[in-house]
């Protein structure tokens, strides 16, 4: 429950402090004098998202603090655990508003997100303000309040992890298939690529090597013509070059016994005819090598012709056309892979389909039970309300679909969504012989309020939510209907922590705890003060709710006897 609240440069704000106890808390004042404030302060320490527009004129900043008792049980203070905070002296919540829009949110004394500030606080307390009564009539919430009352919020979050978890795989078969049409002609063009790369059989550097042995081959004839002269000449004819060097060397042998300066020369000039000899001996040994083959000649032609156009082809040398050869197989791999991962995501979604339509299934026909008990629930709690003889009934329809909706989002003539396959609607006939008519179209502001309480109060008897507040829970109702709304709300303060908003004296008579909010204007400033109330405080108060702008005695004394009635 909500023990203590602390709100500071917030609207027309600028400090208050007030103290909460169990039962039924009321809050009454003039139109305009901040009681909506209040709701918005409590609302942004539940989560709801901050503006800097909500600090007070001249102000820096707003500051938020509120104080809740948690039960060491409640869903509330497990999910507090989880996050890593110790609740077992209350869960102490502050907010942080400042007009450069870095926010802030503190629980007990540790920076936290709003997001975490969210998941703690959507199990402390429930705001039923006029925002309310519009989301009411949306069909969503409508399907929402059913699944909450039928205790189907873990089956319906199973139908919305596995649908979420489908349509990923529904967009991913959609753009392989569109991928496999596209690539039909593409994957043609590679595997003829990938199989004339291969089919080549490249070897690094064999361009040079063919072209070495074609310009032998060409010139094989001049080759051996010339390298036969030059062994004759040098090595093996008449008057060779070797034979001169040999009689030269000799000579300058018997020289240098005359003079040694003569002995390097005499040296050198042998050891240039042994390199010689062995010149002539490479010579010959190479002329034996040549070849005269014009058959591989043709070949060596061809090959390099072969090689040459897919150089030209595929990047100007054999390495890159290597390259192009393992590149083409990667990409036809991808491709030839696209059949066997739409076959693969078909599976999956198939098994996810079977294993959302059971689900699915599940889910509305228990929805179906729970709408039509909680359809008998809210026509007695309406008849408590001043609304006999009321009918009330949720209709589902099929979600709808068209022939472009993919197969694995239809089920039983239905379309899927994350909610499963039924969409809901609640009807009303708030007067005996009337027939039911949709909620939206039918029900007076008075009725929607009614409605809204008899939905509260229904799913209000479980233990998730502490405290329960109600905004302008009286609008459109007044005289005996606005007894029975108050005397509901009490009721509902045996359960929970009840704080409503109120402008009936009908309803305010039953608070345990009764504040006044009024506004005031301190030296050129407005701002919004809170006053308990309790005695003659009280029923001067009521007496004013009574009897508006001139409070008779008779006015003081319905005051006084409302106040006894208690």
């Amino acid at each position: 429950m909500l023990r203590e609240l602390s709100i500071k440069n917030f609207a027309i704000i600028d400090d208050l402090s007030i103290s909460l106890e169990k039962g039924l808390t009321v809050l009454t004042g003039e139109t305009g004098a901040g009681k909506s404030v209040i709701i918005n302060a409590v609302n942004l320490i539940l989560g709801a998202r901050a503006s800097p527009e909500l600090i007070r004129s001249s102000e820096e900043a707003a500051e938020l603090e509120a104080l809740f008792d948690v039960p060491p049980q409640s869903p509330a203070a497990r999910m507090a655990r989880s996050k890593g905070f110790d609740v077992s002296e209350g869960l102490l919540i502050r907010r942080i508003i400042r007009r450069n829009g870095r926010h802030n949110v503190y629980i007990n004394g540790r920076l936290a997100t709003t997001q975490i500030l969210s998941s703690i606080n959507q199990h402390l307390a429930s705001i039923a303000s006029q925002h309310a009564h519009q989301s009411l009539l949306k069909p969503e919430h409508q399907l929402l309040l059913v699944d909450q009352y039928g205790e189907l919020s873990g089956l319906r979050q199973k139908v919305g992890a596995c649908y979420n978890e489908m349509v990923p795989l529904i967009r991913k078969l959609t753009k392989l298939r569109h991928k496999l049409d596209e690539q039909s002609e593409r994957r043609e063009l590679l595997e003829f690529q990938c199989r004339e790369i291969q089919n080549a059989k490249i070897a690094l550097g064999e361009d040079q090597k063919l072209e070495q042995e074609r310009q032998r081959l060409k010139n094989a004839e001049r080759l051996y013509e010339t390298i036969g002269r030059s062994v004759d000449r040098l090595y093996a004819g008449e008057d060779a070059v070797f034979e001169r060097l040999t009689t030269i060397a000799r000579e300058l042998q018997r020289l240098s016994r005359i003079d040694q300066a003569l002995a390097p020369a005499a040296n050198r000039m042998e050891a240039a005819a042994f390199e010689l000899e062995d010149i002539a001996a490479d010579l010959q040994t190479y002329l034996q090598g040549i070849v005269f083959d014009s058959d591989r000649l043709e070949e060596i032609e061809l090959r390099l012709d072969t090689l040459q156009r897919l150089k030209r082809k595929y990047g100007g040398s054999l390495e890159s056309v290597l390259a192009r050869g393992i590149e083409t197989e990667e990409k036809l791999k991808r491709v030839s892979s696209i059949p066997e991962e739409i076959a693969n995501t078909e599976r999956r979604l198939d098994n996810l389909y079977d294993e959302l339509g059971k689900l699915c299934r599940r889910l509305s026909e228990k929805r179906k039970k729970a709408a039509a008990d909680l359809a008998k629930r809210v026509e007695k709690e309406l008849t408590s309300l001043g609304m006999p003889g009321t009918r009330f009934e949720v209709r589902f329809e099929h979600v709808p679909f068209d022939k472009e909706t993919d197969p694995h989002l239809v089920l039983d003539n239905s379309g899927i969504e994350a909610t499963g396959i039924d969409r809901a609607e609640f009807l009303i006939a708030p007067n005996v012989g009337e027939d039911l008519k949709p909620l939206v179209r039918i029900a007076s502001g008075g009725e929607l309020s009614r409605c809204i309480l008899a939905l509260k109060a229904i799913l209000a008897t479980g233990k998730s939510l502490e405290t329960l507040i109600f905004d302008e829970v009286d609008a459109g109702i007044g005289g005996s209907v606005a007894e029975m709304v108050g005397n509901k709300l009490e009721s509902l303060s045996h359960f929970h922590q009840v704080i409503t908003i109120t402008h009936l004296p009908q309803i305010a008579r039953f608070g345990r705890q009764h504040f006044r909010i009024a506004k005031e204007v301190q030296m050129g400033r407005t701002r919004t003060t809170i006053t308990p109330l309790a005695g003659e405080a009280r029923v001067k108060e009521l007496a004013r709710m009574l009897g508006g702008v001139r409070i008779t005695k008779k006015v003081i004394e319905h005051a006084r006897e409302m106040v006894g009635q208690r």
